[in-house]
């Protein structure tokens, strides 16, 4: 039994290791643009937003090891196509709109940012706060 675990173990390490020979893309294209906003919410979309949601992620260590690495660049390109601040005034004017009801319905029901991305980067919980101001921005701007 203990020689099956030791195996066993081995056998992971071994496919570990395997894994970090195909390492995910992290890519930062060039910003072509950024939200037009007040200081405040330009504060807060960076702190809480811009990993996922624009083109100036910030990679951390960990998104060097596969598989993690896979879910991660997945992840970030996946909130990019969602929404990219970093693109945001090549939006036509319907599209800025259903992204601000987008994010005032978000934050309302508490979805973003994720909990498993506030489980490495606490700051970037929202406070109320942040939540009243950027719910404000997104109701103006979307009116």
């Amino acid at each position: 039994m203990k020689r099956a675990v030791v195996w066993g173990a081995a056998g992971i390490a071994a496919l570990l290791a395997v894994l970090q020979f195909f390492p995910a893309e992290r890519t930062n294209p060039p910003v072509e643009w950024d939200v037009e906003a007040p200081d405040q919410v330009r504060t807060i979309l960076r702190r809480a937003c811009y990993d996922c949601h624009s083109h100036e992620t910030h990679w951390p260590w960990y998104s060097r090891v596969a598989p993690l690495s896979w879910w991660i660049v997945e992840h970030v390109e996946h909130g990019r196509s969602d929404m990219n601040f970093s693109r945001w005034p090549t939006f036509d004017f319907g599209a800025q709109e259903y992204v601000l009801r987008s994010i005032e319905v978000q934050i309302e029901k508490n979805e973003m940012p994720l909990p498993s991305y506030l489980i490495l980067h606490p700051e970037a919980r929202l406070t109320e706060e942040d939540r009243r101001t950027l719910l404000e921005w997104a109701g103006d701007f979307s009116r």
